[in-house]
Parts: structure tokens; C-alpha cells; sequence
């Protein structure tokens, strides 16, 4: 059963938009247009257009590597791991948290970036820069570390900064999963747990985030008409943190007790986003793509 917040706008127009289910179960808060929704992996799409913005800034660019911002952190990163490898998932790191295995033990307890470069420190190369992609949640932390690095402000103020206040985002941010506002989603476990000792109690570059289904919405409309990057069509063609699909791009991530997909389609002039805390977000994304289908 789906449980959060859906979303369509075709033409300007919102043709749906409805919340299901409980935010809190056991206080019986229920999900609303106005809740925020952590985003898991959906993430990425800010950091990577925090770092562009960085890029555009002049502060780094995408040969910039990874050995000359962090210096001795890390040292098992190749030093030929570079700002664009990180991006594109070909930087051939080790993953702290490889998306096909059980997170590792105590993730629930890394909240700072000195806890997750703690986490990676010790992994070794799993392949040679640029010689494949391999999906990397690491990856990410590093390019948020990186960017802390050259600018001397907090990766979460930074999105903010970059992303948020020229977006217009008033209800996007890192959340602690202790100390959740009230008009945040608790995320829920197939056998009805909360996620609390599941995910990071404070994101970092690949996940953590939390927004309202109209604040996506709005990211989208300020990326796509360049309020936040000059031209994020090298970007958005690459894949950095955003993901293909026919006639345009999709934002996505899936973690316990959360999932989220939100699909821009530029020539439709199409945006559908689903969120939940629970579950049911593939089929009521294809519900979306479904209806924004219909002339």
C-alpha cells in the first residue's frame, strides 16, 4: 500500500497531487502536501549541482582530484581520482556502503564528515579511475567533503547556499533522524519499525536530505530554466547524480523505510514525483507517468 505524496504537473498546471498514510503511525499524524520526505539517494542531484555550481564558481573544476583538496585523508584513493570520476560513478573507490550489501554495522551513528571518511578510510581501490562505472554512495561523500574543503562551509549550508535559496527551496535541508521536525515523515520498516537505526542519523553527499513534494517540483522548474547553474545540460548528460530515462531525466533513491523517484521531462513540459515512507512508489510512479501520458 502506498504511503506519502504524489505529485503531476503538466503544462503549468498540477493535474494530481495527493497524500496517503500516516507520517507518524503511532500518533496517528497523517502524510500531507506540505510533509518533507527524506530523499536517500535522490540526494546526489543536489550535491552534484552544488558542485557544478562550485565548478561554474571557479573554485574546482572536474580534473581537480580528490589527493590535492584532501591532502593525506583517504590515502587509499587513487590520486588520480578526479572531481568528474567522483560525479560519474568511475572513480573506482571503495564503497563504505555498496548498495548490494547489508549496511555496514553502525551507520545509524555517522552524523559528521569526520565520521564518514572515518568509515572509508581504510577501503581499498575496487578498480582504476575512469575504467568503469560502479554505482558508489562513497563517491558522493567524498565530492561533499571535497566541496567543504575549497569553500570552508559545511556541506548542508552549502546546498542551502547554492541550491535551495536561488531555487527558492523553503522546505529543503539535512534533517537528524533524532530530532525530526514535526512536519517530517518517520520512515517505516516492512515489519513496521521506524528506520531510526537503519540510516545515518545526519546525511552527507549521497543521502539524508528532506523535502516537500512541491519543493522537487520547484528544483526542477529553477534547474531547468537556470537559477541555479548557468547551463546544466553537461550535467543532466552525464549522468551526475541524475539518471536517463526516455524523453528526459529522473531523480531517484531508495533506503530503508524511504523511497522516492521524481521524472523531468523538458519537451512535455512534465514533472511527476512520488515520495513514501513506507512503500508503493513504483507503482504509483507508473500511475503518474500513466496519466501525464494522457493528451
Amino acid at each position: 500500500m502506498f504511503t506519502g505524496v504524489a505529485r503531476a504537473d503538466r503544462g503549468g498546471e498540477t493535474v494530481f497531487a495527493e497524500a496517503r498514510g500516516f507520517a507518524h503511525r503511532a500518533y496517528g499524524v497523517a502524510n500531507t502536501l506540505e510533509t518533507r520526505f527524506a530523499l536517500a539517494s535522490g540526494t546526489k542531484g543536489f550535491t552534484a549541482v552544488t558542485v557544478f555550481s562550485l565548478i561554474d564558481s571557479g573554485l574546482l573544476t572536474e580534473s581537480t582530484t580528490a589527493r590535492s583538496v584532501l591532502g593525506d585523508e583517504l590515502p587509499l584513493v587513487h590520486p588520480e581520482v578526479t572531481v568528474g570520476h567522483l560525479l560519474r560513478h568511475t572513480s573506482g573507490i571503495g564503497d563504505y556502503c555498496p548498495d548490494d550489501e547489508d549496511p555496514p554495522p553502525g551507520q545509524c551513528l555517522l552524523a559528521s564528515t569526520s565520521d564518514y571518511l572515518t568509515a572509508m578510510a581504510g577501503l581499498p581501490a575496487v578498480s582504476a579511475p575512469g575504467s568503469r562505472f560502479s554505482y558508489n554512495n562513497g563517491g558522493y561523500v567524498v565530492l561533499g567533503a571535497i566541496a567543504e574543503r575549497v569553500t570552508g562551509t559545511a556541506l548542508a549550508d552549502l546546498v542551502q547556499e547554492r541550491v535551495c535559496v536561488p531555487a527558492g527551496l523553503r522546505h529543503t535541508g539535512f534533517l537528524r533522524t533524532d530530532a525530526l521536525p514535526g512536519d517530517a515523515a518517520t520512515g517505516y520498516l516492512p515489519d513496521g519499525r521506524t528506520n531510526a537505526l537503519e540510516v545515518p542519523v545526519h546525511g552527507h553527499g549521497d543521502g539524508g536530505l528532506y523535502a516537500t513534494v512541491g519543493d522537487v517540483h520547484a528544483f526542477w522548474q529553477a534547474l531547468m530554466g537556470g537559477r541555479i547553474l548557468a547551463s546544466p545540460a553537461r550535467m543532466l548528460a552525464d549522468g551526475c547524480g541524475f539518471w536517463p530515462v526516455p524523453g528526459g531525466f529522473a531523480l531517484q533513491g531508495g533506503d530503508a523505510g524511504i523511497n522516492f523517484r521524481s521524472v523531468h521531462l523538458p519537451d512535455q513540459d512534465t514533472t511527476y514525483t512520488v515520495i513514501a515512507n513506507a512503500g508503493g512508489v513504483m507503482a504509483m510512479s507508473q500511475h503518474l507517468a500513466d496519466l501525464v501520458a494522457t493528451p
